[in-house]
């Protein structure tokens, strides 16, 4: 049977403007039928998933975003068991979206709060970590496409916390920079990167760019969307694709103390340090306004085949 989307693309005038009603929205909101996000995968390269199916080529590398949505603060979700490639992937027995209790969702709640929790006690992981680990869902959009498709983004905790060198962060430092330059992480353009200095699959976070007129206008349309917040929160069995071998990152062990070194680099750490400082401001580039180049059928092409076509 021939799939005809031709009335989602073709419409005109006030019934295409009307977008998602409630009822939409209650959909989305339930069971996110059209889960989207971009996969980093341990051998260095990004992947788009839909309705948990890999889809198109994957990037090498890095790839260039914009971060439209996030939570106030960062998450914490605990398995009771190891992951196992062979096993079908679980749900987690406990979570918080912003880290301070457990969501009543939670099958074993661990604590009443996560501040007072025994799995968020150095030594109750493996390799004297911790059980519970962090993690930030992120919705982004992707440089280059005009449709202002959603995608969710996961960040696990060895790329949220330490500090950066000029302007290159993990992204809790990343996100700091951006405000103490009188930056919004939402009107800037993105580049994340897989850190080639790091032993284990660590990203980097690093501005490009300010938003031109018609990524702000795509920008403003997304958040208005339901599934721009829920990409941020942990709902489980929904954008995680639960019965599908695919599994949380594995903790990578800790760190050793820093030895000093000849130059400045990226610090990591498994968990926030406390401190609100982060290195000395260096002013996101203003590049001059240009008038948006026409968008051909060619040059959206281009853009689009990068990462391949989004059906499944």
């Amino acid at each position: 049977m021939t799939n005809n989307v031709s009335i989602f693309t073709q419409q005109t005038g006030a019934v295409s403007e009307r977008g998602m009603t409630a009822l939409a929205q209650q959909v989305v909101g339930k069971t996110n039928a059209t889960g989207r996000r971009i996969q980093a995968n341990i051998n260095g390269t990004f992947k788009k998933i839909v309705n948990g199916e890999p889809v198109g080529t994957a990037i090498r590398g890095q790839f260039n975003a914009i971060v439209i949505g996030m939570l106030t603060d960062v998450s914490r979700i605990y398995y009771t068991e190891k992951f196992d490639p062979n096993k079908e992937f679980t749900m987690p027995a406990c979570w918080s979206n912003i880290g301070d209790k457990p969501e009543a969702g939670a099958s074993k709640p661990q604590h009443a709060n996560c501040a007072g929790c025994p799995m968020n006690i150095k030594g109750s992981g493996d390799n004297g970590g911790k059980a519970c680990r962090y993690q930030r869902r992120i919705s982004i959009l992707l440089e280059g496409d005009s449709s202002g498709t959603v995608y969710q983004f996961n960040i696990p905790a060895k790329s949220l916390f330490g500090k950066g060198v000029g302007n290159v962060h993990p992204f809790e430092s990343y996100v700091k920079f951006l405000v103490s330059n009188g930056k919004s992480p939402d009107l800037v353009v993105t580049n994340i990167a897989f850190d080639n200095e790091a032993e284990t699959m660590e990203l980097l976070f690093s501005p490009v760019r300010e938003v031109n007129d018609a990524e702000f206008e795509l920008v403003s349309a997304a958040q208005k969307r339901p599934e721009t917040v829920a990409y941020t929160k942990l709902t489980v069995g929904q954008t995680d694709g639960v019965g599908k071998k695919a599994a949380p990152a594995k903790e990578s062990e800790p760190e050793p103390e820093p030895e000093p070194e000849p130059e400045a680099k990226v610090t990591r750490l498994d968990e926030p340090d406390g401190a609100d400082d982060i290195p000395a401001p260096v002013k996101v580039a203003k590049k001059k306004e240009q008038p948006p180049e026409p968008v051909t059928d060619a040059s959206l092409a281009l853009i689009l085949n990068k990462w391949g076509s989004d059906e499944v």
